[in-house]
Parts: C-alpha cells; sequence; structure tokens
C-alpha cells in the first residue's frame, strides 16, 4: 500500500501494479465466491471476478433478473443457485443486494455465515445503521467492503476497455487476521482502477450524500432549475437542454474529467472563463447550506430510515415507477431524447 499526499491530506491507496491480478488469485484460489443478488452491482462484479479467473456462483431468486443471470452465461446448478444455495456453498458471500433486501434476506445470510468465512458489502448501510436493519454479523467471520465508486454497469464496460472504477475498502472485523489481504484481492479482482481506505461508517455517509448531492439529487435540480428559466424566458426546448445539459455531458465532463476544471476552463471562451469564475461563488455560497443540511440528515440517520421506510412498503415499486415516469416525461428529459437521436453516431 502507498500513502500519498492529497493537497496536504495523507491517504492510503492501492493499485494494480502494487497488487497484481496473479497475486489476488493466489490469495483467493481455494475459496468459493457467491455473489448474492444480480441487480444493479451484481453482474458486473460476478463477470469482471469470472473473467479474472477467480472460482465464482451467484445466488438469485427465480424470475426475470434470474433469466438475465442465465443470458449472462451463469448455468443453473452449475454456476448459479438459490440465494440459500449460494450461501452455503460460498466462502466469500457477497452481499450485493439492495439495502431493502439485505434487510428481508439477512436471515437466510446469517444461517450460512458458518466461522472463518467472508462477508462482502459494496456499501455500508446495512453495517452503519444496524440498529435500523437488523444486520449484525457473527463474531467468528471476516466482514469487509470494497465499494465501487460508479454503477455495475460502468464497472463492467470499463473493465472492457481495460479501465476500472476506483473503489474505497474497509474492514469492519478481521476474525482470521487475513481480512485486509482477502479484501484487496477481492477489490483487484472485481476490477477496481484503485483502491483507496475508508470505513464502513464513513462510506455509507458520504455515498448517501453524494448520491443525493452533485451525484443525482443536486445535478437534476440545478439542470431544471436552469431550463425552466430558459424557457421561461422564451428560448426553445432544444436550445434550452443543449445549453444545460448536452454541452456539458458531452463536451465539457470530459475536459474536467481528464485534468481538472482549471484545464476545462482554460479551454473555453474568455467570456464563459470570466463569467464562470464570478458566478462559481454565488452558486457556492448558496449551495453550502443545503449540502449541509443533507449531511446532517444523512448523519442522523434520518436519510436511512427514510429509504428503509420507503423501500418496504409493499407498492414501493409502483410509487417509485410513477416519479420515474414523471421525470422521464417531463419536457427537459423529453427533449433530451430527441436530442440523443440527433447525435452523429446515431447517423
Amino acid at each position: 500500500m502507498a500513502i500519498l499526499n492529497f493537497g496536504g491530506v495523507e491517504e492510503t491507496v492501492v493499485t494494480r501494479q502494487e497488487f497484481p491480478l496473479e497475486k489476488a488469485r493466489e490469495i483467493l484460489k481455494n475459496d468459493t465466491i457467491a455473489v448474492i443478488g444480480y441487480g444493479v452491482q451484481g453482474p458486473g462484479q460476478s463477470q469482471n471476478l469470472r473473467d479474472n479467473g477467480f472460482n465464482v456462483i451467484v445466488g438469485q431468486r427465480e424470475g426475470k433478473t434470474f433469466d438475465k443471470a442465465v443470458k449472462d452465461g451463469w448455468v443453473p446448478g452449475e454456476t448459479l443457485f438459490s440465494i440459500e444455495e449460494a450461501c452455503k456453498r460460498g466462502t466469500v458471500i457477497m452481499c450485493l443486494l439492495s439495502d431493502a433486501a439485505v434487510m428481508s434476506v439477512w436471515p437466510t445470510i446469517k444461517k450460512h455465515l458458518t466461522e472463518g468465512k467472508t462477508l462482502y458489502f459494496s456499501h455500508g448501510f446495512a453495517i452503519t445503521w444496524s440498529d435500523r436493519t437488523g444486520v449484525v454479523p457473527p463474531t467468528d467471520i471476516d466482514v469487509v467492503m470494497v465499494a465501487p465508486k460508479g454503477s455495475g454497469a460502468s464497472l463492467r464496460s470499463m473493465f472492457l476497455e481495460g479501465r476500472g472504477v476506483n473503489s474505497s475498502f474497509a474492514v469492519y472485523q478481521d476474525f482470521t487476521g487475513k481480512a485486509l489481504e482477502r479484501t484487496l484481492a477481492l477489490g483487484i479482482g472485481i476490477g477496481s482502477g484503485y483502491l483507496f481506505e475508508t470505513t464502513f461508517h464513513r462510506e455509507a455517509i458520504s455515498d448517501l450524500t453524494g448520491e443525493r448531492g452533485s451525484l443525482m439529487g443536486a445535478i437534476q435540480g440545478l439542470f431544471l432549475a436552469q431550463y425552466e428559466v430558459l424557457r421561461e424566458n422564451g428560448h426553445t426546448p432544444s436550445e434550452a437542454f443543449n445549453e444545460t445539459v448536452e454541452e456539458l455531458t458531452q463536451s465539457l465532463m470530459p475536459l474536467f474529467a481528464a485534468k481538472g476544471m482549471d484545464w476545462m476552463y482554460a479551454n473555453c471562451s474568455t467570456t464563459a472563463q470570466r463569467g464562470a469564475l464570478d458566478w462559481m461563488g454565488p452558486f457556492h455560497d448558496a449551495i453550502k447550506p443545503v449540502v449541509k443540511e443533507l449531511y446532517d440528515s444523512v448523519k442522523s440517520g434520518a436519510e436511512a430510515q427514510k429509504s428503509i421506510d420507503s423501500n418496504s412498503q409493499p407498492d414501493y415499486r409502483e410509487k417509485l415507477n410513477e416519479e420515474l415516469r414523471q421525470l422521464r416525461e417531463s419536457e427537459m428529459w423529453q427533449a433530451a431524447a430527441t436530442v440523443r437521436q440527433l447525435r452523429p453516431e446515431n447517423d
């Protein structure tokens, strides 16, 4: 592991050069890795592990998701099983179910957490708020986490491109004395770009803050506010969408993703540079109190409880689909659908 300096703050990171795939395979050569859940993270992590030469099986209830796993090459009775059977067979149980599903399936998982096994998460939610979720692991197992900082789809697509999504890692419980090396081996095995150290508690809080903030919630709110102001002042849907979303996602994001915000600014017009530098302060001052309120709500457990309460409702899926439908059918995202069809790659 290396200690890197991030602007005066030291962090522990692990790269694929320091911890090569061959080492990861050696550490886990006698293990059966059971990936439980084939929803968001399950497909990417399981397929990457399989392609990297690990012994992997999948546990999933029968239904559409089970059928998807079959299409992805998992063989019923050989590498694809019920959740209970996979937990029974696995020495490393990778719990990649949704937070709500973890709570309902936990009694089945816990029954098969025999001495010396490894319980793996990709989110600190269930452990951090165990008083709310009821997820309390036995004391005679290892409990670890590797949390990719991207969707399961991105993890898979970047792996196939020879790249990797960066991941955080943590050890919550080290019964065997080998939990850390096994965590790093799993992190390399799923195709992480590099791994940075965290705790279950820090990961859970930062993840919920990010999802509700700049990654998803805040960016939709910002997009919609600007789009609405432009439309209210006579700009067409195409113009409003291009100036709000399309230029950002298709032109500017690759620039600051590659070399930073200053480099993106340097490659824009002087008019854009001046305006951005002048207005970033007012936006920061207006938004920071909202982010602080969000962070406090996450830290207190209020956001976790909201998720647990809403996800536990019998009509949760129907309500969610209705909210997503309204979002999809809003004018801004209908404009997006039209603009996407006009991109050159669709010619």
